[in-house]
């Protein structure tokens, strides 16, 4: 895998905590286990475009106020979504 930031091959993949802001502003959560990419050469380590866009999305469809203020990812993305898409991505 290349590294987006150095753009070395031996970019890996990894799993590591990230804090999100709710899309309100009320608070931040922490999402442990968060598909990411990690980098021996730079020491890089940072979620791919597509995962934050998963992440961001979810937060858009689901009940925010239900969540805990830490949980893996795995659990974040099977929170019961209140809308079939994000309607405010445009």
């Amino acid at each position: 895998m290349i590294c987006n930031w150095c753009q070395h091959e031996g970019a890996v993949e990894a799993q590591k905590t990230a804090f999100w802001e709710l899309p309100d502003g009320t608070r931040a959560v922490e999402i442990t286990n968060v598909p990411s990419i990690q980098c021996p050469n730079c020491e890089m380590t940072y979620i791919d475009d597509d995962i934050i866009d998963e992440i961001e999305d979810q937060f858009m469809l689901i009940d925010t106020e239900k969540l805990p203020n830490s949980f893996t990812y795995q659990q974040f993305m099977n929170q019961p979504k209140l809308l079939k898409k994000n309607y405010f991505k445009f």
